[in-house]
């Protein structure tokens, strides 16, 4: 197998993994975006999706019933909405309009974060929730990022650091193992990108529980800065890949 093609797809199941142990912010959405620099967006997708399910199998079991039933009613039904769009949609994209529409995301997210102390953006409301938890449906059918749209919901409620990880993390189990079926429909499940899931999958057990410990000990300024320069510049290098 390409080394080249490998380190991108490590990097990738890396800085989800840590995600998903616990460490905040936007580093997941750099996972699809970096990758993609090596592979297709959609080989990316489908590479990372079985890792992301066992991710999430390991994160629950750290956080173990520290969600919130009350937000979950909320969240998952609105994200399987955003799912089914983004299946019914899939044939009319092509790569280069994933990756496009991959870099927008991006940089809109490092965008908007600058922008969030905004009342109307921030004040929860049930309404919002379920729109924004139809949006991150969608994206995280498109590119797993799922997270940035969620958060507009659900930093606003302000729950304590637990709650919300324990139940971002149930949230996107459930969200996750639903994209299973769509994804097989479409073909993103292809021998050879689960060959590539498979050769991943110690590094997928490893980093969530690197991640774990890390979010107890990370400087989280500094970390963040970095991570929304090199999203930023990522969501660039892929406008301009899918634009010439």
């Amino acid at each position: 197998m390409d080394p080249i093609f490998l380190a991108y797809a490590s990097f990738g199941v890396f800085v989800f993994g840590i995600s998903k142990g616990g460490v905040p912010g936007p580093i997941a959405m750099l996972a699809v975006p970096v990758m993609s620099f090596a592979m297709s967006p959609l080989q990316a997708a489908g590479i990372l999706l079985p890792l992301l399910i066992i991710m999430d199998f390991s994160a629950i079991y750290l956080y173990w019933k520290k969600w919130i039933a009350s937000i979950l009613k909320i969240i998952i039904p609105a994200s399987i909405v955003g799912i089914l769009f983004g299946t019914f949609t899939f044939q009319y994209t092509n790569e280069n309009q994933i990756r496009v529409m991959v870099g927008v995301i991006s940089i809109i997210f490092v965008l908007v974060s600058f922008i969030q102390k905004s009342d109307f953006l921030l004040k929860p409301t049930k309404l919002k929730g379920y729109f924004w938890s139809s949006v991150a449906g969608y994206t995280s059918f498109l590119i797993h990022a799922g997270n940035p749209p969620m958060n507009f919901y659900t930093l606003p409620l302000k729950l304590d650091k637990i709650s919300f990880i324990g139940t971002m993390t149930f949230a996107f189990l459930v969200i996750n193992v639903v994209k299973l079926i769509p994804y097989y429909y479409v073909g993103l499940l292809a021998p050879s990108n689960l060959l590539v899931s498979l050769m991943l999958l110690p590094l997928a057990f490893l980093s969530v529980f690197f991640g774990y410990f890390l979010q107890k000990k990370i400087p989280e300024r500094l970390f963040f800065n970095i991570v929304y320069v090199l999203l930023f510049l990522s969501g660039c290098k892929l406008i301009y890949d899918g634009l010439i």
